[in-house]
């Protein structure tokens, strides 16, 4: 699995297609301003390639030594076929001696998408991800934040989004008991 920095319209057309139906309007950031942002250096967005098949998405949001998976997805047609562990073993591979983390839907909150968020969670398990006991209220939404082979604060957490997006909007996350 090949992770492609997307610069050129082909890519970024496939990923923002992507990145639009895989994500609810709610968790979606504004796609210009992650394009922005990577301009700045501060977010990566990766076309997740297979012998040049475009496969799906990786956006990272960096600061200092903390990379925090933004957003995640394979193509439907290529779910369940063993890409997305390929696809997280090369981001482990890339980001190598940084700490490396996300944020997945609670599965501890009743929800319409429960069985899923469940499914999602084991499957990251699975992949070498452990739990933080770090909960958040992100933008509205209640996340729980897994990590690869590290720890990591509230605070650390917080400092990302203080990086990327500024304090305004780093305010709005809400740390959870």
């Amino acid at each position: 699995m090949q992770l492609t920095n997307a610069t050129d319209a082909i890519r970024i057309h496939k990923i923002e297609s992507l990145y639009t139906e895989a994500f609810p309007a709610c968790e979606r950031k504004p796609f210009s301003l992650i394009c922005q942002k990577q301009s700045q250096g501060l977010t990566d967005i990766f076309a997740l390639e297979e012998n040049g098949d475009f496969c799906g998405l990786a956006i990272t949001m960096k600061a200092e030594d903390l990379v925090l998976l933004d957003y995640f997805a394979i193509v439907r047609e290529k779910r369940g076929k063993g890409y997305g562990k390929m696809a997280l073993e090369a981001l482990f591979a890339h980001f190598n001696g940084k700490r490396f983390f996300l944020e997945i839907e609670s599965t501890l909150a009743e929800s319409a998408n429960k069985s899923q968020r469940i499914k999602r969670k084991r499957f990251y398990l699975k992949n070498q991800l452990t739990e933080l006991n770090l909960y958040a209220n992100v933008f509205g939404t209640d996340m729980e934040l897994l990590a690869y082979q590290t720890s990591l604060t509230f605070d650390e957490y917080i400092g990302v989004y203080k990086t990327v997006y500024g304090q305004e909007k780093a305010a709005c996350i809400k740390r959870l008991p």
